[in-house]
Formats: C-alpha cells, structure tokens, sequence
C-alpha cells in the first residue's frame, strides 16, 4: 500500500509499505475512507516529539471502512463504517477504567502515528478495536464524522472542560486554529457571556466569527488584556484557553486569566514554558494540562446528529490521499492559505 512516511525532522514522503495485517487478536484492519493532517503532525516534522522514530507512517485522524477484525473483536464487523479514534484504550487498566484513555497503561494511549504506524495511508491497524472505534451512524458524513477524531474531543475536552466553563464566563481563547476554533464551537453549549478569540492572523479571527466568537483581538493591533477587561470590571477571564503551544501563548493566558480563573491548556508544547509563579501564587489561579482522552466521542456523536454541532466547517481544502505531499504544503502556510483542516480522500 501507499503511506506518508516521516523520515526524520523535515522529511516525509508518499512511499510503498507493507500492508497492515492483524497482530492481536483485538485489532482491526481499516481501509481509509479520509483522513486529515493535525498540528502535531507538524510539530513532529520540527523535531518537536523526538522519540518518533524514522519510517514511522504518520496520522492519528480517520473514517474508515472495516476489512479484517481479530477474533476477540465483537462491536464491528467486515463492512462497517467508523471513526477511528485518535486514542486507542484497551479497556481494562486502571486509567480506561476511570475514562483516562489518554493514559493507557495496557498499551494504548495515543499510539496512532506515534508509537505505532498511522492513519495516513491506505490501510492502518487499529488495537483494541472495540474500544478504540465508533460505529458511524447512518446519514453522518466523512466530513462531519472526520472531525470528531481528534480535534473536537481535544478543544472540547481538554479546553472547555478542563476549563470549568460556565454559563455567563467571559472565556479568553488564545489561538485561533482548528483547536482553538473547536473549542470556540463546544464552548457555546455552556452559554458564556463572551468568547474572545486571540491571534495574530486575520483570516483565523475571521474564521473564529464564523464560529461563534463575540468578539476577536490581534495582539498586533490591540492590548487583549484591555479588551478583556472592559467586559470584565477589570477583572480578566474567567477562562482562558492556550490553543497555540508557545511560551508566549501560555504566558499570556496567564495574564489575561482573573484572580480565581481557569488557565485549560491545550497546545502542544515543543519548548520550554516559563511558569511565573512570583505573580501568580497569590491570585488562585488554577492551570490545567491534558492529552485528549476521547470519552466525550459518544456525545458528540449525538450532538452532531441533532445539528448542534456542524464540524464540517472546519474542512478548507480538499485533496486525494496521493496528493498528501501538496496537502502538507498548504496546511503548514496556514496563515498564507487560510487552512483550517484539509481532507485527504480515497
């Protein structure tokens, strides 16, 4: 089969690999409808995730077609569409069971693209199968479904929830990507007075209008903490949401956050943060970290079938699975193409 091979930081390229056969027998073999490129993709091609080893089959994002399943494989069949998740759980540790899916001790976790081969290709094997797939409910797309893989879960999991987001919050998001705009749309379902969206690059804030922010803010132009603090008696967010992974970004957050606030970080971090803790031990600031677990995939299935939620949005560019070369090129320019998610179909 074909697959996009990391070979080191700053290479890649569309080679021939093996296919993916069925090694335990809780695995599935998924024949790849779509899938799409994340940031983290990008920060592995930096060098950022230095134990991601050369010859690695990149891609943790999938809708697949079922081909071949394990023999202890009960939940999906031969013919079934799915959403693969971005986090594969083997259901039974001591995390699984508390819904930590992110931090699997029985050899799951995010394995995807990372540990083991991904979802950028034509075929990928999925462990745990059962508890690492969604049945596609009738008369949902790739598009929509696409989404709910890893982007949606992680802004919504990691930033909303994380973030304690209440009705009436002013919630700072400070990024305006695809993370940031998912936590913008999942952020809506608890009624805040204000979303505020932060970036650098136009054609993103635009974006984050289009998704439900009230307000944006490019730093160049305007000092976000004053805004902020015009809603606010002064006071600052009552969540602010790191969506970027730079130490400026979180630092910010750390500025922009109230004395009781929320800082939900959700960016991914390839450096050093400077955490100034000689201004922030006195305000009870709380700060979350977190790697997506994806418990909340069942919900937002259901949220996606009743219309509350329209992720296909987040699609801009549209490419076949062979053309994953140019789809990098246009996803990396993001601020130059105005990417926000790009799908590559069979």
């Amino acid at each position: 089969m074909k697959a996009l091979v990391y070979h080191g930081p700053g290479q890649k390229s569309w080679d021939d690999v093996a296919d993916p056969r069925i090694v335990d027998d809780t695995d599935a073999i998924i024949g790849v409808d779509a899938t799409t490129i994340c940031g983290t993709d990008l920060h592995i091609l930096k060098g950022d995730l230095p134990d991601i080893t050369s010859g690695r089959v990149l891609g943790h994002e999938a809708v697949g077609t079922v081909e071949a399943v394990g023999s202890a494989v009960t939940t999906v069949r031969p013919g079934d569409r799915v959403v693969v998740s971005c986090i594969s759980a083997c259901g039974r540790c001591r995390y699984c069971r508390e819904a930590g899916y992110g931090q699997c001790l029985g050899g799951g976790g995010w394995i995807l693209g990372h540990k083991i081969d991904g979802t950028q290709a034509e075929f990928v094997r999925v462990p745990f199968a059962d508890t690492s797939t969604y049945l596609i409910p009738a008369g949902l797309d790739d598009e929509a479904v696409l989404m709910l893989s890893d982007i949606l879960p992680t802004g919504y999991e990691v930033g909303v929830v994380n973030g304690g987001i209440r009705a009436g919050d002013t919630v700072a998001i400070v990024g305006a990507g695809p993370i940031g705009l998912s936590a913008i749309m999942s952020a809506r379902l608890y009624s805040p007075s204000h979303i505020i969206a932060i970036d650098l690059a136009d054609t993103r804030l635009e974006a984050a209008k289009q998704f439900g922010a009230d307000v944006t803010v490019n730093p160049a132009r305007q000092d976000p903490a004053q805004i902020i603090a015009g809603f606010t008696d002064g006071l600052g967010a009552d969540v602010a949401i790191e969506a970027v992974g730079l130490s400026d970004t979180f630092e910010m957050c750390t500025r922009l956050v109230r004395p009781g606030g929320r800082v939900a970080n959700v960016g991914v971090h390839g450096k050093p943060a400077t955490l100034h803790l000689e201004d922030l031990w006195t305000r009870n600031v709380t700060i979350t970290t977190g790697l997506v677990d994806t418990w909340s995939t069942p919900t937002l299935l259901k949220l996606l079938r009743t219309g509350q939620l329209t992720p296909q949005r987040f699609i801009t560019h549209r490419f076949a699975l062979d053309q994953v070369i140019d789809a990098y090129e246009v996803f990396s320019r993001a601020g130059d193409t105005g990417a926000l998610k790009v799908l590559l179909h069979k």
